[in-house]
């Protein structure tokens, strides 16, 4: 009983961090059901099931709040399904670890990518480009989809990386929309576990205590995507993506605890300095104390008769 509460608060804790931010909940989880012995995909068909409950609730709560464009969600969520539908019946029989340093140094880039994108910007009010294209999203979707139900999360880091990268749409909507399309890949991966494993197969307490915490936090999340500036939840993701996948490639290089601590406390270090440099900036656009804005007055001023 005391470690299907430990599941819940788990699977509270990666929903507020996945809902609001876009990614987390596979990785979090997943790690804590290896580390107390289930096996890959015993543990991997737990959080896709538990994530079609969360998934559907998050995506509920995004559309509400304005967070969703549903163009991008239509056009991922088929080949998302059909490469986690595809990752899952394949999972029982491969070894996925070799393309773990691979991903994790395209990601990291990425995350670098993001983060550099919305403070180099400096003070100015962000603009976003035309909405992704279907060539950028179809392929994006069926590879993040099979490394989701390969590795027991991917989705999230995946697409919300790659559209936040791409400056098509701004941070909430792709958070927004990379959580709703969640819900058909969960359904994609679930189903090929049922293939793969059988019902025996899933440990379905364990599945249920996840779904439980998500549930309770994925509104509570979409409410900090839909309210957080912009500019301070791109900067935050990023860093996340930088925290997250630096340490991954760290332990598959076998780096020692001690190393991967110290590297640990200096991208957190960071990070909070990055956040808050974010914080400033969005601070200068709102009170009006950005270049342009003091361009504007002059000009304004300027134009007055005397």
């Amino acid at each position: 009983m005391r470690k299907l509460v430990i599941l819940a608060l788990v699977g509270l804790v990666a929903q507020l961090v996945d809902g609001s931010l876009g990614m987390g909940y596979g990785v979090t989880s997943s790690t804590l059901l290896v580390a107390g012995g289930l096996g890959p995909a015993a543990a991997s068909a737990a959080i896709h099931f538990s994530e079609i409950g969360t998934s559907l609730v998050s995506g509920i709560s995004h559309h509400t709040l304005g967070n969703t464009d549903w163009r991008t969600v239509g056009i991922l969520a088929v080949p998302g399904f059909v490469g986690a539908f595809c990752g899952a019946t394949l999972l029982a029989g491969l070894d996925a670890e070799a393309a773990v340093p691979v991903v994790s140094v395209i990601l990291l880039v990425l995350g670098a990518y993001v983060t550099f994108r919305f403070l180099a910007v400096g003070p100015r009010k962000l603009r976003f480009e035309a909405r992704p294209s279907k060539r950028f999203l179809m392929p994006m979707g069926l590879f993040a989809g099979g490394l989701d139900a390969m590795g027991g999360g991917g989705w999230g880091p995946v697409g919300t990386t790659s559209l936040l990268s791409s400056g098509r749409l701004e941070p909430r909507k792709v958070v927004g929309s990379v959580d709703t399309s969640e819900f058909v890949v969960a359904v994609g991966g679930s189903l090929g576990f049922l293939v793969a494993l059988g019902s025996q197969g899933i440990n379905w307490a364990f599945m249920a205590a996840l779904m439980l915490g998500g549930c309770i936090a994925a509104p509570v999340a979409a409410t900090l995507a839909r309210f957080m500036p912009a500019r301070v939840l791109g900067v935050t993701a990023g860093g996340v993506i930088v925290l997250t996948n630096l340490k991954t490639l760290a332990e598959s290089q076998g780096a020692s605890g001690i190393t991967i601590g110290l590297l640990a406390s200096v991208v957190f270090t960071l990070w909070v300095l990055w956040i808050a440099w974010a914080v400033k900036l969005e601070q200068a656009v709102r009170d009006g104390t950005t270049p342009a804005a003091a361009a504007a007055r002059r000009a304004g001023a300027a134009a007055r008769p005397a």
